[in-house]
């Protein structure tokens, strides 16, 4: 039985989400330094996760490594927006961080999605 690729990309997204978030989110505001604070085993567990929809569904490429590469800036964007309910001020170049933490999660999104590719592959000629 194959898993809904709808399902599984959801489950690798929100897995991403909270991966990244939790060790973005409890970084305090002055200390944050995009995109070196995303870097590291968070988007390592990014990678693995954008490799799951093509292993275990028919998932394709580009939708394996662009929704799960884009929870890295979700997981910044939800800190923007929680930051800027208690302090307007504390994010005015968010566009830029956003975009800063972009690069980083379409890296191991990609990545993630070929090696899931090779290894999915492999798996259906067996």
């Amino acid at each position: 039985m194959t898993l809904s690729n709808r399902v599984v990309l959801a489950l690798a997204f929100f897995g991403s989400f909270f991966v990244v978030g939790a060790s973005y989110w409890p970084i305090p505001y002055a200390q944050i330094s995009l995109p070196n604070a995303v870097w590291g085993l968070p988007l390592v567990v990014v990678a693995a996760l954008a490799a799951l929809p093509r292993v275990l569904s028919s998932a394709r490429f580009w939708p394996s490594a662009l929704i799960v590469g884009a929870s890295v800036p979700a997981a910044v964007l939800a800190r923007v927006i929680y930051d800027t309910s208690s302090n307007p001020s504390s994010h005015n170049l968010w566009p830029f961080e956003i975009i800063l933490a972009t690069g980083p999660g379409l890296l191991a999104g990609v990545s993630g999605a070929l090696v899931g590719g090779f290894l999915g592959n492999r798996k259906r000629y067996r």
